[in-house]
């Protein structure tokens, strides 16, 4: 037994004390189980999963897949615009879905958390000195002080909510407070067009509600391949989405007729039922008492790390969210694994190169490596494959007619350099391209494979012919 193990086991409560329950807490505190490791786990609220599992991405997904069942999208190639599962669509109807997700996901952690015998303590946690953490349950129940050897921020995010915008919570709502509707509106407006403003401006758009989506910048996901971007753009519009980019919202204010209206830089007067203020979120950090440390926090709550996850203190790491983009559920897990790995100097590798995206819009999109516009920049020869929906027969079976799956592969060597997809299944086909980039495969490895037919994957194979059959011109 090492030194340092020694002391883990018998001088602190835990070897590792994770604050925060979403995925990037839940990865860590499994992780330094599976190492054998004592652990404990804090949570605020009595509910386990954070942001991710109550308000966040599942329930989110889980009320775009609502809209997308009931709204009949998916059939509307076939059988008309018009074509619905259910014509009075209510929140009820969307929510009852979400609420049973959001219990059976939630039921998942707490039963991970006891069969991996990690002890979870419900309060709120701010430090109090070097290895010790003050935790206060709610409702007046006391606190416990309890010291570790090793500590895991992991409490992810907020919405940012500025002063001047006067939240009601009713007409003029963050992002987590949403899913509080009691009906759904005849008019939204979204302020924000990220990827949480993006995603919930095409649901509620598949809903029949009239949207206008807002933003300072002059493109949709300035990180997203231009093309991609252009053809999301254009499904928008086809749902009546109006797009207003460039856009500064000077003030919000609340007309005499129960409407909210929006001022614009460019003078521009928005009116909507509804306003959905998602510019930004927040490092939810203003309750850990980071002086106490000597850490801080930025203007935005995010906690600077390095490569390991490690803050400016070494045995306090964090992760996820409240550590800046890209904020996906999925690389917030890959964090906290590989955060609890340093912190045990057990072995780690791991490809951030090579995460995927997946942006649920309505048609989701999902990305791994490398977009055009990053290739020219960096004066790299590159080609492009391309493969619509429509040229496959598993997208005419499904009715999606307007996806697309693109491949940009070097132009000599023909290493694949990156995949960007849009349509039905975006987010599950990117995992394809994935491996085939993670051990550095070619644009031939598509051509020689054989894929099922019929199946959206053959998109593969066709855009891989494309592209090479541009090389040949």
């Amino acid at each position: 037994m090492h030194e340092q193990d020694h002391d883990e086991q018998h001088d602190y409560d835990f070897d590792l004390l994770v604050i925060g329950t979403g995925p990037a807490g839940q990865r860590a505190a499994v992780q330094a189980a599976k190492l054998h490791r004592r652990v404990g786990i804090v949570e605020r609220t009595d509910d386990l999963g954070g942001v991710c599992i109550n308000t966040g991405t599942i329930p989110s997904k889980t009320l775009r897949e609502a809209a997308v069942y009931l709204s009949g999208y998916r059939e509307r190639g076939f059988y008309g615009d018009s074509y619905a599962v259910k014509d009075a669509i209510t929140m009820a109807d969307l929510l009852s879905r979400c609420k049973y997700v959001i219990q059976h996901e939630a039921d998942v952690i707490r039963h991970q958390m006891r069969r991996n015998g990690i002890e979870v303590l419900n309060g709120t946690a701010h430090f109090t000195g070097a290895h010790a953490v003050q935790v206060e349950y709610a409702r007046n129940r006391g606190g416990r002080a309890v010291t570790a050897a090793h500590i895991v921020i992991a409490t992810g995010t907020t919405p940012n909510r500025p002063a001047e915008v006067a939240f009601d919570d009713k007409r003029i709502l963050d992002s987590d407070g949403i899913l509080q509707l009691d009906r759904i509106p005849r008019s939204l407006a979204v302020v924000g067009a990220g990827v949480i403003g993006c995603e919930y401006a095409s649901t509620f758009a598949t809903l029949g509600v009239r949207v206008t989506l807002i933003d300072a910048r002059p493109r949709l996901l300035p990180f997203v391949d231009s093309e991609i971007v252009e053809t999301l753009e254009y499904h928008l519009r086809n749902q009546r989405v109006i797009l207003r980019l460039g856009e500064t919202v000077q003030r919000i204010e609340m007309a005499e007729d129960c409407s909210v209206r929006m001022h614009t830089a460019s003078g521009k007067q928005i009116p909507s039922e509804c306003v959905l203020y998602c510019a930004g979120r927040e490092g939810a950090t203003s309750l850990l008492d980071l002086p106490a440390v000597e850490l801080a926090a930025d203007s935005r709550g995010r906690v600077t790390v390095n490569e390991f996850y490690q803050t400016a203190v070494p045995y306090i790491y964090a992760v996820g969210d409240l550590t800046g983009f890209p904020s996906l559920a999925s690389t917030s897990m890959e964090q906290g694994r590989l955060a609890a790995c340093h912190a045990f100097g057990a072995p780690l590798s791991s490809t951030p190169d090579h995460f995927p995206y997946g942006i649920f819009t309505i048609p989701e999109i999902s990305m791994v490596g490398k977009t055009e516009e990053e290739l020219t920049a960096a004066g790299v020869p590159y080609e492009v494959g391309k493969a619509l929906y429509k040229e496959i027969a598993r997208g005419l079976i499904i009715g999606d007619t307007t996806g697309m799956l693109k491949l940009i592969f070097h132009m000599h060597t023909r290493e694949l350099l990156g995949v960007h997809i849009i349509g039905e299944g975006a987010a599950e086909l990117i995992h394809v391209g994935q491996a085939v980039l993670a051990n550095r495969g070619t644009i031939d490895y598509f051509i020689n494979t054989v894929f099922n037919y019929p199946t959206l994957a053959e998109a593969y194979k066709v855009a891989a012919f494309d592209g090479v059959n541009r090389l040949a011109v």
